[in-house]
């Protein structure tokens, strides 16, 4: 049963939680986390302080929530641009994730520096998040399963490989995205794993204005940091 098939009094309880989530996206722009006000909220939706702690325990419970929607809309716009460039040889569907990854985030900054900005003191994200990360990086996974990795990366592919062998959990989520995960386990997680770090390092960068008034384009930088990637682990 979704959210909406509880009668009025479900619909109205959704939609009061949506008006929450965005005033608090709205402060989250103004000045990140730290800004959401549950008071600010309720004074603007017109409820006492009491009546929205009905919708969310705490600001820690707001945060994980926008955390969530915005890992899943990550994950969204990363699965699309999976689909849509199918077909295409691994080098090129790489660029093609990182440039979708990088449009997501130049769109939404502040839910961008939401999830790997600097953390709220005190503040720790539900499990349920990990997973959700993990789906935002599961057609990374695919692109690596057929990479022959170069003597730079394989300390990292054979740690990786032990790491899906520990953790059935992790083992899993190779499972779902990888044909023969149980051969290419170590070789996709570490592209995975070593993308998202180069695709993030570019991308906080540029979020952050970092790279205001030097000469390049970011996006060249991020596609020459992608195939270099690409041309370590072997992919055509």
């Amino acid at each position: 049963m979704t959210p909406t098939d509880g009668g009025p009094r479900a619909r109205y309880r959704e939609q009061t939680r949506g008006e929450i989530k965005e005033i608090a996206l709205r402060q989250l722009a103004e000045g990140g986390l730290a800004a959401i006000a549950l008071t600010r909220i309720a004074k603007e939706l017109g409820l006492s302080g009491p009546a929205l702690y009905r919708y969310f325990a705490s600001r820690d419970d707001l945060a994980s929530a926008l955390i969530r929607d915005a890992y899943d809309d990550l994950a969204a716009a990363i699965r699309r641009a999976a689909e849509s460039s199918a077909g295409l040889p691994p080098r090129e569907l790489l660029r093609a994730l990182g440039g979708a990854y990088r449009a997501w985030a130049l769109d939404q900054p502040q839910r961008y520096l939401l999830l790997y900005g600097s953390p709220l003191p005190g503040y720790t994200a539900p499990p349920d998040t990990l997973l959700r990360a993990r789906a935002a990086l599961g057609p990374i996974l695919r692109v690596f399963e057929g990479g022959r990795p170069g003597p730079a990366v394989l300390p990292v592919v054979r740690q990786m490989e032990a790491w899906a062998g520990r953790d059935a959990q992790v083992a899993g989520w190779v499972a779902e995205y990888v044909k023969d995960a149980a051969s290419t386990a170590g070789c996709a997680l570490a592209g995975a794993v070593m993308s998202w770090t180069r695709m993030h390092g570019v991308i906080s960068l540029e979020v952050e204005g970092q790279f205001t008034g030097m000469g390049h384009d970011p996006r060249a930088l991020l596609d020459a940091e992608v195939d270099t990637l690409a041309e370590t682990f072997g992919l055509d």
